[in-house]
């Protein structure tokens, strides 16, 4: 609200009509607050998919799972074949939302310098000769780590440090990374020779696993029309990183009940083999379960999706909605699974049927 209009709302005393307006108006004249954030997120679906579909067509599941991560502050592994528009997804988001970015391609031979950043020697103005920090790729707002598999252990862990403690440490100094921060990796599923998979413990740290499948026809004849046509409008921001922060803010206050939360614990505790109470199902197709971590990420998931959905709290449905990104990469299957064909994603949705709402 401009001060033009309080001056002139005060000198004019038939205002009297507007006055509870103004009042409130004076009340929140601190941009975005948090009902205005509330429903802002309620309307931001719509919104954010009216700018995404003007370059990106159909993948309505994974721009959701995307929002829903980016909007409660968590990273994402995207898995699909090459030439699904991984990368254009995950730029067009960073246009969205107004956020620096940076995509980062992962090679056997990339050093964690290249990411982090390096010192290098500088001549100063009085002629002296100093180390100075060249910020690596990592310091922006979202990052694409493509193909992630395919740099060493050495080069994976020191962005995981990053994803994980939001700084880096350069030369036994701790520098903060840029706030909001988000790592969107992918991972190639087809090629597999010369890679180096992600141990569990590092994919933990990954809020969801976001798998990209192939559009059907008509998306497809819609794809190449448009990309080899006139081009496309241009995407405008319609979020700030400011934005986001309070959006996170926002979602950790929603309210949820506990049995809704004891439900979302008891899905990650199921897919633990060899528990008191695991069924024979994942005794027998699973040799690791989710942790803590998934209990967590479905929780925030559940109530990211609630506010985006139009609602200030959490049901049963959004736990469940959750479970295939937040538990893909968390459950680990044996070899007589894969003997058999029992995917990942079979184990989910047993594991969701054999979960009770409550007990």
């Amino acid at each position: 609200m401009s001060e033009d209009s309080v001056s002139d709302h005060s000198e004019d005393p038939d205002a009297d009509i507007q006055e509870p307006e103004v009042v409130e108006e004076v009340i929140d004249e601190t941009p975005d607050t948090e009902e205005e954030m509330v429903k802002k997120l309620a309307d931001a679906r719509r919104i954010i998919g009216k700018e995404l579909r003007k370059v990106i067509i159909g993948q309505a599941d994974v721009v959701d799972q995307m929002l829903i991560a980016l909007l409660s502050g968590g990273h994402c592994l995207i898995t699909g074949a090459p030439g699904l528009a991984k990368t254009l997804l995950v730029s067009t988001l960073a246009k969205v939302f107004d956020l620096s970015f940076h995509r980062i391609q992962f090679t056997p031979d990339l050093m964690p310098s290249d990411i982090t950043g390096t010192e290098i020697l500088e001549e100063t103005p009085d002629g002296k000769r100093e180390l100075m920090f060249s910020k690596g790729p990592i310091f922006a707002n979202l990052v694409l780590a493509d193909e992630i598999n395919r740099t060493p252990p050495k080069t994976q862990a020191a962005l995981l440090e990053a994803m994980q403690e939001k700084q880096v440490s350069v030369a036994g100094q701790s520098l903060e990374l840029d706030k909001p921060f988000f790592v969107l990796a992918t991972q190639n599923p087809i090629e597999m020779e010369g890679t180096y998979p992600l141990p569990e413990a590092q994919l933990d740290r990954f809020m969801f696993n976001i798998f990209i499948d192939y559009l059907g026809e008509d998306e497809e004849v819609a794809v190449v029309s448009q990309t080899t046509g006139v081009g496309s409008e241009p995407v405008e921001a319609i979020f700030s990183g400011e934005d986001l922060l309070k959006c996170h803010e926002v979602v950790r206050k929603v309210p949820i009940a506990e049995e809704v939360v004891r439900y979302a614990v008891r899905i990650a505790s199921n897919s633990r083999p060899g528990q008191e109470g695991t069924s024979d199902y994942i005794n027998e197709w699973v040799n690791w379960g989710a942790g803590t971590r998934a209990g967590q990420s479905l929780v925030l998931g559940a109530k990211t999706k609630a506010l985006l959905d139009g609602r200030s709290h959490v049901t049963y449905d959004d736990i469940s909605a959750m479970a295939a990104p937040v538990l893909r990469h968390r459950i680990l299957t044996n070899y007589r699974a894969e003997a058999e064909g029992i995917t990942v994603d079979r184990v989910i949705e047993k594991l969701i049927e054999m979960t009770p709402e409550k007990v």
